[in-house]
């Protein structure tokens, strides 16, 4: 079984913490289905936020799912002038026998323009 990264993003439309667990819990499910993976799977995530966004923990929204026995942690996004307001980044190491070209990387809504080269 190999290690594999998946990574995916998601633009919140208001900094409130119950959109952020509707939106991040939105990408962490599409992230674990368009990979045919269960919680098991999961080694760790990171999540990132731009520094605009403070009502709560990325991560919080992935213990709310059932993923609590992964290691899970978050940072603040760079603030570089003109980037996408209001973003949660996800970047996932997982255990899978999928080729690295197979993994679906997910970016959902307008975070779709953040990576179109990988975006799926």
């Amino acid at each position: 079984m190999a290690v594999r990264a998946v990574r995916g993003a998601v633009q919140l439309e208001v900094d409130e913490a119950g959109h952020m667990d509707e939106q991040v819990g939105a990408l962490l499910t599409a992230v674990l289905e368009r990979n045919d993976l269960t919680a098991d799977d999961l080694i760790s995530i990171w999540f990132t936020a731009t520094p605009d966004l403070h009502c709560d923990f990325p991560a919080a929204a992935a213990r709310k799912l059932g993923i609590v026995d992964v290691p899970l942690i978050c940072a603040q996004e760079l603030d570089i002038q003109g980037a996408m307001p209001r973003v949660v980044r996800v970047l996932a190491h997982i255990e899978s026998d999928k080729p690295r070209a197979d993994i679906a990387h997910v970016y959902l809504g307008a975070a779709g323009a953040l990576r179109k080269d990988i975006a799926q």
